[in-house]
């Protein structure tokens, strides 16, 4: 059985030539970048939301510490953006800025998790096309043979010549098929981050403050009589 296989995968290579080999190589090239991802997507725990929402509901009833260091435990980017918009407007800091903050975050964070999308991006249009590639020099080559063999035409010559110049497109398809598939996955995830990192770290813009728990205002207003009399 393995014998079968492993000549099967030989004929292909030696009939599809070095196009085939060139495919080959960008499949593994797909299956590299896609293994990555995933750690990657996985290390960062990408699909949380809980960790997020939670905080936010242990902020609105006040219990400011413990979202906090709910937040400093978490890897997910959304829980980082959400640290970081609480602590600037705890400490009064204008909006603007811990926007421009914010930004500046997002924007890391989905460079790093959008790095490598282009080259699946590349491979996805280009293996077709290589594949068509293929499909056509092995035509040309077929109607070559036919040519030459004059009125002596032997069916055979021109259909064993067209299945084997079809192997080429079905090899790029092959390839190309899957990794549109991971490709829109992962975009997919990474979009639906940034949807929700939007949506949560919002909701601390638009806070009403005075809707906050007696004792926290209670707390706030000293600390505000303090400053002022330390002014």
């Amino acid at each position: 059985m393995q014998d079968d296989i492993v000549n099967g995968i030989t004929e292909v290579f030696a009939i599809g030539g070095p196009v085939v080999v060139v495919l080959s190589f960008m499949s593994v090239v797909v299956l590299t970048i896609t293994i990555v991802k995933l750690w990657q997507f996985r290390s960062v725990r990408i699909g949380d939301r809980k960790t997020a929402r939670r905080a936010i509901k242990l902020y609105k009833s006040g219990r400011l510490r413990e979202a906090l260091e709910l937040l400093q435990g978490s890897p997910n980017p959304t829980a980082g953006a959400l640290l970081r918009a609480i602590r600037g407007q705890r400490l009064h800091m204008p909006e603007a800025k811990v926007r421009e903050e914010l930004s500046r975050f997002a924007g890391d964070v989905f460079t790093e998790l959008r790095s490598w999308f282009r080259p699946l991006e590349v491979i996805a249009s280009l293996a077709p096309l290589l594949g068509l590639l293929g499909t056509v020099m092995g035509m040309i080559e077929a109607f070559q043979q036919l040519e030459a063999a004059g009125n002596q035409v032997n069916p055979s010559i021109l259909s064993g010549g067209i299945w084997e110049a079809l192997l080429t497109t079905a090899v790029g398809l092959t390839v190309a098929i899957p990794t549109i598939i991971v490709l829109n996955w992962l975009e997919r995830k990474v979009d639906r981050l940034a949807a929700e990192m939007e949506s949560v770290v919002t909701r601390v813009f638009t806070e009403d403050l005075m809707s906050a728990p007696k004792q926290d205002r209670a707390h706030e207003a000293r600390s505000l009589d303090t400053g002022e009399a330390l002014a």
